[in-house]
């Protein structure tokens, strides 16, 4: 039953609260729009409970991006606003970000970079979340759909029941009485009978078809979900890189940390020197090529695959972007376990990101929207350009499972991604994406609750 009310919060957080906490399951998905002031949480493709907002105010706008859940608190006061209380906070960044309750929610963006809610909104919402679990803070009103595409990751599936001998297995046996007959009856094998006379394990394959394959049983994940994050790769990767390479070739740039400092400049005059090129200490393309090519290693990819598991980093490899001077856009997509099955279903969205003309020029992007010209899903068209590795993929498949997500997007994590977080991507809202010239009278008329039960 669908309930929408402009008034008595009250009584729609205690239905709430009681309902939806004993029906929901799974990993649910949070939507702020600083536009609407509305924030919505979706099971799926499926909003399950929504509510009117109040945001950072000018000055102290609330960031944009992808966020999750990385402290909970019943009662939690501010370091920095005077010991304010922030009752059900849920914190989304450690530089003071947080979902929380508060008695004054105007129909308009009134804080200093949190996101106020409705106390016994705040309170229901606290009892459905976990650590970890994402918030997509955006300018639009954003929502999720199901996205499919075979570049998306799925759990290791189960083996076929049934095999061409072309595609059998080759299985050890024991030539010998005991074995060959009973136990394998109709063995074909071409030339004389081997002989045994040591009891070593051969492999042999059977003409007719083996009796049905058991399924290998489905990995399952423990703990937390997984994080993959996939970006560009950008010029201190390519410079952490070169350093280790330098070192390799005994010339020592000092800690691969991808700043190029003196002892990096003096490693590159020395390669310079030692190869008879100009020892004028740049990293140019050519110095770069030159150290890769004497190394015997491939020239570095454009892009960066990464996993994260219970805040940790688990996982980094080079991926290929295809059409690079194209944007991939910022995307980010949830997994969820299908209904009666082992496979993955994908939610994905589009989030505003309207890249600065420096960023642009610094990852050699084209002109504005060019990710988008020819895509009716941008997210289809983002993940048809990106090539990852056999082994890459197949290590990622052992981990991923019901709550992985996967972010896509040309910028990386910029600053608040670190020691006790997940991806931490930040977007920037376009000029028509502010919200803030709206008046008073058209928030108001996003003052509403909605709950599914």
């Amino acid at each position: 039953m669908l309930l929408r009310l402009a008034a008595g919060f009250g009584l729609i957080a205690l239905l709430s609260s009681t309902a939806l906490a004993g029906t929901i399951e799974g990993p649910l998905q949070i939507i702020v729009s600083r536009d609407r002031q509305t924030l919505k949480v979706y099971d799926g493709d499926t909003v399950v409970a929504s509510s009117n907002v109040s945001s950072g105010k000018e000055g102290h706008a609330t960031p944009t991006g992808i966020f999750s859940i990385l402290e909970k608190k019943r009662m939690h006061h501010s370091n920095i606003y005077d010991d304010a209380p922030m009752p059900f906070m849920q914190r989304l960044t450690w530089s003071g970000i947080a979902l929380h309750a508060s008695g004054h929610v105007p129909a308009y963006p009134a804080s200093h970079g949190c996101v106020r809610m409705p106390d016994n909104f705040a309170r229901m919402l606290y009892r459905l979340t976990r650590r970890g679990g994402h918030v997509l803070v955006n300018s639009a009103d954003v929502a999720p759909h199901r996205v499919e595409h075979p570049a998306l990751f799925q759990p290791e599936g189960a083996e076929p029941e049934r095999q061409l001998l072309s595609d059998a297995p080759l299985r050890p046996t024991i030539l010998g009485p005991t074995i060959l007959g009973p136990t394998i009856p109709d063995l074909t094998i071409p030339g004389p009978t081997l002989p045994d006379p040591t009891g070593d394990s051969v492999e042999v394959a059977m003409r007719v078809a083996a009796p049905p394959v058991q399924a290998k049983p489905m990995y399952r994940p423990s703990g937390d979900p997984i994080r993959i994050l996939i970006t560009r790769a950008t010029p201190r990767d390519t410079m952490k890189d070169l350093q280790a390479l330098l070192g390799e070739l005994g010339h020592d740039a000092g800690p691969a940390d991808g700043v190029a400092g003196q002892q990096t400049a003096i490693a590159i005059k020395a390669f310079q020197t030692a190869e008879g090129m100009t020892a004028d200490g740049a990293a140019s393309p050519a110095l770069i090529e030159a150290v890769f090519r004497k190394a015997g290693r491939d020239l570095p990819a454009n892009g960066q695959l990464s996993v994260r598991k219970d805040f940790v980093t688990l996982l980094e490899a080079p991926v290929t972007i295809r059409e690079e001077r194209a944007e991939l856009g910022t995307h980010f997509l949830l997994a969820r376990t299908s209904a009666g099955g082992d496979d993955l279903d994908w939610f994905g969205v589009t989030m505003d990101n309207a890249l600065s003309t420096p960023a642009r020029k610094r990852l050699g992007i084209a002109e504005p929207g060019s990710f988008s010209a020819r895509a009716s899903d941008p997210i289809l068209e983002a993940l048809g350009r990106i090539d990852i590795a056999a082994e890459v993929r197949g290590e990622i498949e052992g981990l991923v499972g019901d709550g992985a997500s996967l972010t896509i997007t040309d910028t990386g994590t910029e600053g608040e991604t670190g020691k006790g977080t997940d991806f931490i991507t930040l977007t920037r809202p376009g000029p028509a994406g502010s919200g803030y010239a709206s008046s008073s009278a058209r928030w108001k008329k996003e003052s509403s609750i909605v709950v599914i039960e």
